[in-house]
Order: C-alpha cells, then sequence, then structure tokens
C-alpha cells in the first residue's frame, strides 16, 4: 500500500521553520547572556582597581594623621632664653630652645647630661624644629621666662615611623638609623606616657618644610583657595555669557561654526598647554610674578571656560521651546525671555557644570608646574600676588621627595584632596537634583 507523502510536507516545514526559529531566539537569548556577563566583568574589573587604588593610598595615608609626639616640661632658664633680661624680641627669637629641650628629654630618660654622644642621641629623637614650638610660646607670652613650661613637642621623622611600624625593630641598628641605645629609651618613655601618637593638626596648618614631622598642607590650601576664588569670580561671568551668546544670540555661519568646534577642541587640549599659555602671556609678556596664585587662577580660568561654555549650552538647550514661545505671546524681548525664564530654568545645569569645572581645575598639576608654583613656601600668602603653591602641587612635590616620612604625607595629602573632590562632586549632585526641573 503506497503512503502519500504530499500530506505530511507542509507539516514538516513547518516544524523545521519552528525549530529554527527557535534556535534563533535560544541564539540571541545566549548572546544577551555573554553580553550581560561582560559588561557585569568590566565593571567588577573597573570596582577592583578603584578599591586598590583606593585601598593603597588609604593603608599609606591613614598615618599621616596621627604623629609621635614627647610630652616635656621645658624649664626657660633666663640665662639661657633672655641672659641681657631686656626681654627683646630679637634676642627672644636668637635663644637656644633646642638646648633646653634636649635637656628636658634627658632628664625624663635617665640620660646623662653631661655626656656629648648620649645628647646627640637624646637630640636626634627631637625634631629638628622642636625649638619653633618653645619660641612661639615664648613670643606669645614672654612672662614664662624662668619658669617650666608643659608641652607637647614632635619627635624625629625616624621615631615617628619606628613608631608606626614603619621601620622593622628587628633590623641591624645601622639600617634602622636608631640605635638599641634609643630604642630602649623610647620604651622607656612610651611605657611612661611621655611619648604618644597623637592628632596630627600640622599636617592642616603648617607649610612647606624639609622634615616630613613638621610639614603641612595648610599654605597649600591657601593658595589653592586664592586660585579658586579668581576661576569662580572669572570663569563664571565669561562662560555663561559666552554660551548665551552663542545659543541664543549668535546667527549660524561659518564663523559661528568655527567658535564652536575650536570651544569643543578646548575642552580637550592637554593641561599642560594652557601652562604655557600662561607662561607667555601672563609671565613673559605681562609681567605678573612668578609662583602667585593669581597667575595659578588665570591659568586654571582659561583651562575651565570651555567646561563651563559646554555645560551652559546643553542646560539652555534642555529649556523646552515652549517656554521661550510663552514668553513671546505675552510680549517679552529677547533679553527678558532669557534672563527671566530661560536662565532661571537652566541653573541646575550651570551649577554643575560650574563644580565639575572647579573640581577639574582643583586637582590640576601640570599647568602649575609650568608657572613655576613649585616654590618652597613657608609662610601662609595673604594676597594671590605672593608666593604660593596648590594643594596638587605639594603632593607631587612630596612625592619626590626621599625622605621616608614624606610617603604617607603623600598619601595623605591625597586622601584630602580626593575627599574635597568627592565633597565638590556631591554638592553638584545634590543642587542638580534640588533645581531640576522635569519636563
Amino acid at each position: 500500500m503506497a503512503i502519500d507523502t504530499t500530506a505530511l510536507g507542509p507539516s514538516r516545514h513547518a516544524e523545521n521553520s519552528a525549530s529554527i526559529v527557535q534556535k534563533g531566539i535560544a541564539r540571541r537569548y545566549a548572546a544577551e547572556r555573554r553580553f550581560r556577563l561582560y559588561g557585569m566583568f568590566a565593571i567588577l574589573f573597573g570596582i577592583a582597581f578603584l578599591v586598590f587604588l583606593f585601598g593603597s593610598i588609604v593603608s599609606n595615608g591613614y598615618t599621616a594623621f596621627v604623629q609621635t609626639s614627647f610630652k616635656l616640661d621645658v624649664p626657660l632658664d633666663s640665662e639661657v632664653v633672655d641672659p641681657a633680661g631686656t626681654r627683646a624680641v630679637s634676642d627672644l627669637r636668637n635663644a637656644d630652645y633646642t638646648l633646653l629641650a634636649r635637656k628636658s628629654l634627658a632628664s625624663l630618660l635617665g640620660a646623662d647630661t653631661s655626656s656629648r654622644p648620649q645628647m646627640r642621641e637624646v637630640g636626634a629623637l627631637l625634631s629638628r624644629d622642636v625649638d619653633v614650638e618653645i619660641r612661639n610660646a615664648v613670643l606669645a607670652d614672654p612672662s614664662l621666662i624662668g619658669k617650666t613650661l608643659s608641652l607637647w613637642v614632635l619627635a624625629s621623622g625616624r621615631v615617628d615611623s619606628l613608631m608606626k611600624g614603619q621601620l622593622d625593630r628587628e633590623l641591624p641598628a645601622a639600617v634602622r638609623k636608631v640605635s638599641d641605645q634609643q630604642l630602649g629609651w623610647l620604651d622607656k618613655a612610651e611605657a611612661a606616657g611621655f611619648l604618644a601618637k597623637r592628632f596630627n593638626t600640622g599636617l592642616f596648618t603648617a607649610g612647606a618644610s624639609s622634615n616630613p614631622e613638621t610639614a603641612g598642607i595648610g599654605v597649600a590650601m591657601v593658595g589653592s583657595l586664592f586660585m579658586m576664588l579668581i576661576v569662580l569670580i572669572l570663569s563664571v561671568p565669561l562662560g555663561v555669557a559666552a554660551a548665551i551668546y552663542l545659543e541664543e544670540f549668535a546667527t549660524k555661519n561659518l564663523l559661528t561654526d568655527i567658535i564652536e568646534v575650536n570651544i569643543n577642541n578646548l575642552a580637550a587640549v592637554p593641561s599642560i598647554v594652557f601652562g604655557l599659555l600662561g607662561l607667555a602671556i601672563f609671565i613673559n609678556f605681562a609681567g605678573l610674578p612668578r609662583s602667585a596664585s593669581l597667575v595659578g587662577g588665570l591659568v586654571l580660568t582659561l583651562m575651565t571656560l570651555p567646561t563651563i561654555i559646554i555645560a551652559t549650552r546643553a542646560a539652555l538647550k534642555a529649556v523646552p521651546p515652549s517656554i521661550r514661545e510663552a514668553a513671546y505671546g505675552v510680549g517679552a524681548s529677547k533679553m527678558q525671555t532669557i534672563m527671566h525664564h530661560v536662565l532661571p530654568l537652566a541653573i541646575p545645569g550651570i551649577l554643575t557644570g560650574t563644580i565639575v569645572g572647579l573640581a577639574q581645575a582643583l586637582g590640576e598639576t601640570a599647568p602649575l608646574l609650568m608657572i613655576g608654583m613649585v616654590a618652597f613656601v613657608v609662610e601662609y600668602p595673604t594676597t594671590p600676588l605672593e608666593p604660593a603653591t596648590a594643594l596638587p602641587v605639594q603632593i607631587y612635590m612630596w612625592a619626590t621627595s626621599a625622605e621616608r616620612g614624606f610617603v604617607e604625607r603623600t598619601s595623605g595629602a591625597a586622601l584630602i584632596l580626593v575627599a574635597v573632590l568627592i565633597c565638590m562632586n556631591l554638592i553638584a549632585v545634590i543642587l542638580r537634583r534640588k533645581f531640576e526641573r522635569r519636563w
């Protein structure tokens, strides 16, 4: 008996088509799953590197926020501090306060004050700037002369590294550069309670120093503040005005197209190029002082302007055309429409662009190096025309120092800079969400 296969043909063809479709769908789903896995892997890879980066900075820098100090009772012998008894400022400044501090520490440690080798070893435990703290106290209150002054003074950078575990106590004395006798004195002082690690306020208040234990970012923070004020005062009005003109008033022609292209290109120009421009114009041509916050602020203003212009133009474009049409419909002029309606609605985007631009400028180093803001500045600048440095430049200078103590200073200052930048970006996000209007 013969079988009619013509009747089975359409059903078999339908089954084959359905199988092909199912396989295609399975392949697409598999490709989608693979793409998701790739995306998750990329995110985890980035997070891992971010954790590694911040972990290394934190592990090296958290110790910078504490500093090893000795608590001394320093007898302010009038024969050493003011032998003439005139209370003259010059005499008080030139007194040998280091000798007084060494004698005080030697008496606490039980060292022989008549032995020069022992006194040298005692003196090596103290910071080389130990006299500054005592001198400042005497200059502030000369009535202390003849009395005993109790205060905490900084230990040397080597002692600080040893107390923080950065130097191995088991190493030979020649390698760790702390003698066995000094090690015994330190153990005795710690057990007696007049050697301890305390919060390092000097990190935030001190200026540049060749000794890591007395170096701080105070001067650099003031210099950065001066520069950010100059950038804020100059870049925001200029950037917003330029964006409003290009977006609302300028006719679309070849000239405006060239301007727009160049503004977009300037946003991608390496920052060191702006440093070269500032060196040529503001220092060599205009004759402004090197290492001044004013020059740094002007250079960073040039670098920040493209960012603010682009962000402001994007914010203006985001305002719906119906706002403009409604304003024109009630008889408002173009200027009234922009100033009373469009600009207020674009403020969230403008604020975001401004803060992001300022954060970018705050973290720049290369242009400031080109204009000489690597000066060794100890005193606080009082005007933007005085020599100063900036926080990222200070970090760079510490990173190139050979002293072990500057390693933690570098990472600690980097933590502070990152914290400031994170705060600025959080402020930008908060302001945008607070004032943003959804259409």
